[in-house]
């Protein structure tokens, strides 16, 4: 019972307020970096171009599969958005992407590590 006690009801109440702010993911226990606006612009540009789709339709928080992607769908755009910007997010470096939000973000960390 003393642990429970112990315990903060709140889980986000144990995570200081400077890790929230910097985009503390508690689902996946990892900091992430926000992209920069045109990187996000540039990656949302890309998927709108690639799918043949509106570009209003691509926002950060839209899911690929929103958009009609499949797994070669996605491929294909990371393969565009590495061409785009001279990067390579290796094989397994897109397996955790779901939104545009995501690739942004992923592409903004692996022109970080490559500079």
């Amino acid at each position: 019972m003393a642990a429970f006690l112990a315990t903060p009801a709140c889980p986000m109440a144990t995570i200081p307020a400077t890790a929230l702010a910097r985009g503390f993911n508690s689902q996946q226990k990892r900091f992430s970096t926000a992209a920069q606006p045109e990187t996000l612009q540039t990656v949302q540009s890309t998927i709108a171009k690639q799918l043949s789709i509106d570009l209003s339709a691509v926002t950060p928080d839209t899911k690929f599969a929103d958009l009609g992607a499949d797994s070669l769908d996605t491929v294909e755009i990371m393969m565009a958005l590495e061409e785009q910007f001279g990067v390579s997010v290796g094989e397994g470096g897109a397996e955790n992407i779901a939104t545009v939000q995501d690739a942004a973000d992923l592409i903004e960390k692996v022109k970080a590590a490559s500079a």
